[in-house]
């Protein structure tokens, strides 16, 4: 992978780690201001609870991405990111612009989702 096409995805990397940590700090502020509302009604705290519930999720599968990009920008600094982890090939610019935090190439990803579900 040359130099260009590193900076590329260093930089989707790290714009995507913005937006992921602002989604997760205006999800907290809003359960904040939910809270804070003075709701007093039995429907109005079961909503709150349901949002906060929901936004908990949320926050976690963002979590959770956030890591797999730290990831993925620490395999940038060691000259290791693009390749597969389990086979070790390249995997596919493509593959990487549209996930750019993937780990295994497409025909690993297949083995992994179908190994995890048995």
């Amino acid at each position: 992978m040359t130099q260009n096409e590193l900076d590329f995805f260093k930089n989707m990397l790290e714009d995507r780690k913005i937006q992921i940590k602002k989604n997760i700090q205006d999800s907290l502020s809003e359960v904040h201001a939910l809270r804070g509302s003075g709701a007093s009604d039995e429907m109005d705290i079961a909503l709150i609870n349901t949002d906060e519930l929901i936004e908990q999720s949320i926050s976690a599968q963002q979590k959770a991405e956030l890591a797999e990009i730290d990831r993925s920008l620490g395999k940038i600094f060691n000259k290791t990111y693009g390749i597969c982890e389990m086979c070790e090939e390249e995997i596919a610019p493509a593959r990487l612009k549209a996930k750019p935090h993937a780990r295994y190439c497409i025909a690993c990803r297949e083995i992994v989702e179908k190994t995890s579900k048995n």
